[in-house]
């Protein structure tokens, strides 16, 4: 089996309410590359570039009993400002940044900051050189 340079293929999320999270999604996924919107009554689809099946995609769906859990979902930042960027506009779109931007001692390159959506699914946008 010959592994893809990036496996990634997609991530189903649940959110307690479209009312409450899509604007947080609206303003947050076209910043990270997640340009092309494929919608649905029951999914809302931000891809990437590139034609379905193949592009990268995050499907959200509502599910009003669902519960966050300690599951994080992890992004690349080109450089620290990237990263201070993003946690600006997680602020701005109504997510909580709940630990960062700034070093953590994973590596003495590690720069980070974590953050929620709205109904509390956890996030990481990270730069690091090693």
């Amino acid at each position: 089996m010959t592994l893809k340079p990036n496996p990634f293929s997609h991530i189903d999320l649940y959110v307690t309410s479209f009312e409450k999270t899509l604007p947080f999604y609206e303003k947050l996924l076209p910043q990270l590359g997640f340009t092309n919107r494929y919608d649905s009554p029951k999914w809302k689809v931000f891809a990437t570039q590139g034609e379905l099946p193949s592009a990268a995609y995050f499907a959200i769906t509502e599910d009003k009993a669902h519960q966050p859990n300690k599951n994080l979902v992890g992004f690349w930042a080109e450089n620290q400002e990237e990263v201070n960027q993003i946690a600006a506009l997680v602020k701005e779109a109504g997510g909580t940044v709940t630990a960062g931007p700034g070093l953590f001692p994973i590596s003495p390159t590690y720069y980070s900051v974590y953050f929620e959506d709205p109904c509390g699914n956890g996030y990481e946008f990270l730069h690091r050189t090693n």
